[in-house]
């Protein structure tokens, strides 16, 4: 899927801010209303946007616990299966296969320290899970939306000066 100057701008603009018209993303890009809306819903139609949604601060939910669990896995244990597995619990707002020792990385999110070593205790118990390694969040340093980083890339020749 090839995204253009006006699609990459678009994309910005609705990351920034999903809610504003379609009349002020064109103020912004240059395009009418009308043209925003048919690429909008190209962008959807191709999969370059996936979706809508609001973003929630965890504390306003109680979620102020967030932890990075690292995932040793027995023999050759498949990624869609360690995906089925930890999607099950919501306070897994991530995971990943990472390079190195561990077979997945897990970001957890959870009331308290207990809560998360009940989900850590429960994560442990799976069958494929051989140990874990967990370590506590004391504060975020940076905490880029998510698509924010795609939609505007750095053009690294003239990023540092």
């Amino acid at each position: 899927m090839e995204l253009d100057r006006l699609d990459r701008d678009i994309i910005a603009a609705l990351v920034d801010d999903a809610r504003q018209t379609y009349a002020d993303i064109g103020q912004q890009v240059g395009l009418s209303a009308s043209a925003v809306k048919r690429r909008v819903d190209r962008l959807r139609e191709t999969g370059a946007i996936t979706g809508f949604s609001a973003r929630v601060s965890p504390q306003a939910l109680g979620w102020t616990t967030e932890a990075y669990v690292e995932l040793f896995c027995q023999g050759k244990t498949k990624p869609s299966d360690i995906a089925l597995a930890v999607a099950r619990f919501p306070e897994v707002v991530a995971a990943a296969t990472i390079t190195g020792e561990a077979d997945a990385l897990l970001h957890i999110r959870a009331t308290d320290v207990r809560h998360v070593e009940r989900v850590i205790e429960r994560i442990a118990a799976m069958a494929f899970v051989v140990r874990t390694k967990s370590s506590i969040v004391l504060s975020r340093l940076v905490d880029t939306p998510p698509g924010a980083a795609v939609a505007q890339p750095r053009n690294e020749s003239t990023a540092s000066g």
